[in-house]
């Protein structure tokens, strides 16, 4: 085998699937392989599954899937070759010389460029704050009663109001333009020039699990707008993926994480003793942000103002929560704005005694309900029995359902079974309005089935399911690839994607002594690979035999091009194909 075939091989034999996805997801036995909640969309019920004899997983619901190390690239968000360091990391693997492709080559250098400036432009805002001549930036966290050590510990610093302080200093150290635009610590203006994009900020360095410096956020120190600047999205940062201090909270061995809005709540409640806290990048929290917490805690608390803005926020959150399965509290703080301001009035331990009786996020939102309702009219008390219904409706489990049914109905003095069937009527026509969508999402397909990752099966339906059907039964028997191969040579294939598998497949199995999915994730996108995987998933439960690979063949060498586009494959012509010769 050539060389990085046998240390990819040995890598993943090295990193069972089973325990690597543990980390990140709960999985259940189901016979010889596991089930899971796809950390990549949100769902309620497991639809991803992880499967032992050829190591891989594929969610049927988002068709995300690969194998350990597809899995590693997507749910940390690195590179082919990011994704081996890290495993061979865990494994305790050295990595050999990387030979891969140059499109890969070229992505992880761009990433590493944008770290290394990163990692400067952090070092010089740091060194302006404690040594520069401007002190405002200073004085701004003294004034915040930030310590020395917690200004060291977040790395926190001052841009100064230059136009290209920074930027000098990173050409100056080998970086273009174009890279420090790219890194978005630059900017280009009409007349061409690069100038600075953060200035007259003080600044707080945004840190990836990793230890990494993927991005920024700076804060003016007057009244300018925006009040708040964070790195655009780059190849390294997602402001929707990240959370601010995630790096500390993780090791924080608490099984409930603080959610607070802003950068400052934070840097606070972590230098009071709770490591545990975390804050969303100048958004509400969205899905991709649960489910990473999901991965770190069974509880979240959420911090957030008093304000509307605050509350609006707050119940988008619990809604996210709900979805991860994470249970969801409520601070409620009084004499205070905010978990910063309480901590300096009132200490480390009231705050945590304020921790332990936070509230119950279900509470939170049927009191909303009655905000800026006048319950004693009768319009006011049947619009907040609509309100509070409209809540209930949403609660999955039907024991808590019916627990806060009845003590939402004696709260607000409703009559039980008239709330009760609002509720059932609400959850009714929720579940008849979500098949409605699925039917139209249905007939949509029938007329127009878009695929991203093979555009050309659309024009070529029955043909690509052929060419799926000879991939799988590859798959199964990668020791009679060269018989295959004569028998089905790549030419015949008509999809430019599908050929692109088949080929790359027959090339590795050829040259490999031992084969698994993994030995094409260095070739193939993290998408790519869901789809491989996808074919593999969707034909298991099909007896592909001989005769069935006999028939795709002569499917695929008797194409015309033009007869599906005139005349259309019907779902029966498929459904014969492929069920007619399983015995």
């Amino acid at each position: 085998m050539p060389q990085n075939d046998e240390f990819l091989y040995a890598l993943v034999n090295a990193n069972p699937i089973d325990q690597v996805m543990s980390s990140y997801v709960h999985l259940i036995r189901r016979g010889r392989n596991y089930v899971c909640n796809c950390p990549f969309h949100s769902e309620k019920t497991p639809s991803c599954t992880v499967y032992m004899d050829d190591p891989h997983f594929y969610c049927f619901g988002c068709q995300s899937g690969g194998d350990v190390i597809t899995f590693i690239m997507k749910i940390e968000n690195l590179t082919f070759h990011e994704a081996v360091k890290f495993l061979a990391q865990r494994a305790g693997m050295e990595v050999p010389d990387y030979n891969g492709n140059g499109q890969d080559k070229a992505y992880t250098q761009r990433r590493t460029r944008i770290y290394e400036m990163n990692r400067l432009a952090a070092n010089f805002f740091y060194l302006n704050l404690v040594k520069g001549s401007n002190k405002a930036g200073l004085k701004y966290f003294h004034d915040r009663q930030l310590t020395p050590q917690t200004i060291k510990k977040y790395g926190l610093g001052f841009a100064s109001d230059s136009w290209d302080e920074l930027t000098n200093m990173l050409r100056s150290k080998g970086y273009s333009d174009d890279e420090i635009i790219d890194a978005w610590l630059g900017g280009r203006s009409k007349n061409g020039r690069v100038f600075d994009m953060f200035r007259n900020r003080v600044m707080f360095p945004i840190v990836d699990l990793r230890g990494n410096i993927i991005g920024f956020g700076g804060r003016v120190l007057d009244d300018s707008k925006p009040k708040y600047l964070n790195t655009g999205n780059t190849p390294v940062f997602d402001k929707g993926n990240n959370l601010f201090s995630m790096n500390f909270a993780k090791n924080s061995n608490s099984k409930r994480l603080i959610l607070c809005e802003g950068y400052m709540d934070v840097i606070a409640v972590n230098q009071a003793g709770f490591e545990n806290v975390v804050a969303t990048l100048g958004t509400a929290i969205t899905p991709e942000q649960a489910r990473l917490i999901s991965h770190y805690a069974d509880e979240v608390i959420i911090s957030y103002d008093s304000d509307g803005a605050g509350q609006n926020a707050t119940q988008k959150a619990v809604k996210h929560f709900s979805d991860v399965g994470v249970t969801a509290k409520t601070l409620k703080i009084e004499g205070a704005k905010d978990p910063d301001e309480f901590i300096k009035k009132y200490g480390a331990d009231r705050f945590r005694m304020l921790l332990d009786g936070s509230g119950d996020s279900m509470l939170f939102l049927l009191g909303r309900c009655a905000e800026g309702v006048d319950a004693d009219t009768e319009h006011g008390k049947t619009l907040l029995l609509n309100k509070t219904a409209e809540i209930l409706a949403d609660i999955g489990n039907d024991i808590e359902r019916e627990v806060y049914t009845r003590s939402t109905a004696e709260k607000y003095s409703f009559s039980y079974d008239i709330l009760k069937s609002r509720v059932d009527a609400v959850r009714f026509g929720k579940r008849k309005s979500f098949k409605k969508k699925e039917w139209k999402n249905i007939t949509a397909r029938a007329t127009y089935v878009r695929d991203d990752i093979n555009p050309e099966a659309v024009k070529h339906k029955r043909e690509a399911k052929a060419e799926e059907t000879i991939i799988f039964y590859l798959l199964r028997r990668p020791q009679e690839a060269e018989s295959i191969e004569k028998d089905a040579p790549p030419e015949i294939f008509v999809t430019d994607f599908n050929k692109r598998v088949y080929s790359a497949l027959l090339d590795r199995m050829k040259n490999s002594d031992r084969f698994s999915l993994s030995l094409l994730a260095d070739e193939f996108s993290v998408d790519e690979m869901g789809k491989i995987s996808g074919m593999e998933a969707q034909n298991r439960e099909l007896e592909v035999n001989p005769q069935v690979f006999a028939d795709c063949v002569k499917v695929l060498k008797n194409t015309r091009p033009s007869s599906d586009q005139e005349n259309g494959i019907s779902d029966d012509d498929l459904r014969a194909l492929f069920s007619s010769k399983r015995n």
